[in-house]
């Protein structure tokens, strides 16, 4: 297609988004991939009008979806991204190179065949309760939700699959998400810490490291060898059937289950290799997300 005749089409498409829309298309460039349940969660009150809405922006080419058939029949949930449209928007938006219709499908092959989508799709769905209880709660803010290539390339050294700040009347707590699917042994896990108490030392971010886990079997066993180790950063558990809002989150005393505002936070120090800070000034604008590709 000519370069000058799919310009003209996004032009066209302007009029035709709402400020939902925009968010919706944003999400998905940091996240990645979406189910319609939890973009419903996120944006709407009605599945039949996000099912609706969703077609309809597929339709113009701004989101594709994808999902795999069950066996015994039926199928996973439709799982929503970018569509070439939207992976033009977006990048436009950030100013980052305009991907091309062979390059946005390579990369969407990869990512509705990834082996690591059940995950991805859950460390998501940790931010998506997250923000639906704040949809719900006018004292309640997710005031940041960083995907895991954001969170690596905003701080230094470590590797979360997610990382966000959560406000509830006014106290501001930071999370590090550590997302369990129960295919690594716990010993590694727990040397993930080691990434972490390093950010802490350089004057970082001393935030919770919340291992999410998939079942309380593994949790009380990653509890018995956190205990051994002294764990030199806060560290809290909870399991993937909860709230992660709520009173969850067991700390390696183990005493009691605590909600996520109460966890030890420390936003770290105003020095380099910190986002919270930019020239010496507490500051949680977003980050310049320009080194993204619509699916990396």
């Amino acid at each position: 297609m000519p370069a000058i005749t799919w310009i003209q089409q996004m032009l066209a498409f302007y009029s035709h988004l709402t400020e939902r829309d925009l968010n919706i298309l944003a999400l998905l460039d940091e996240h990645r991939v979406l189910t319609t349940d939890q973009i419903t969660r996120l944006h709407f009150t009605a599945t039949r009008t996000c099912q609706d809405r969703l077609r309809q922006l597929q339709h113009l080419g701004l989101l594709e979806r994808f999902r795999y058939a069950r066996t015994g029949g039926g199928g996973d949930p439709w799982h929503w991204t970018l569509g070439i449209y939207g992976a033009r928007f977006m990048a436009g938006t950030h100013d980052r190179p305009i991907p091309t219709e062979r390059a946005h499908r390579e990369q969407l092959l990869r990512l509705s065949n990834h082996v690591n989508l059940r995950h991805l799709r859950e460390a998501n769905e940790f931010g998506v309760r997250l923000a639906q209880r704040a949809r719900a709660d006018p004292q309640i803010r997710m005031v940041r939700w960083w995907s895991e290539r954001t969170a690596t390339a905003r701080f230094r050294g470590v590797h979360p699959d997610a990382h966000g700040l959560w406000e509830v009347s006014g106290r501001l707590v930071g999370w590090f998400l550590e997302c369990d699917m129960g295919t690594e042994s716990l010993p590694r896990l727990v040397a993930k810490l080691a990434a972490y108490e390093n950010l802490a030392r350089s004057d970082g971010p001393a935030y919770p490291v919340l291992f999410w886990l998939p079942g309380d079997i593994r949790e009380a066993n990653l509890h018995r060898l956190l205990r051994r180790h002294s764990p030199p950063v806060p560290v809290a558990t909870a399991t993937h059937d909860t709230d992660p809002a709520g009173p969850v989150w067991l700390s390696v005393d183990g005493r009691r289950r605590t909600p996520l505002a109460d966890l030890s936070s420390d936003h770290g120090r105003p020095v380099a290799g910190n986002p919270n800070w930019i020239d010496g000034q507490w500051d949680l604008s977003e980050p310049d997300t320009a080194g993204h590709s619509d699916l990396d």
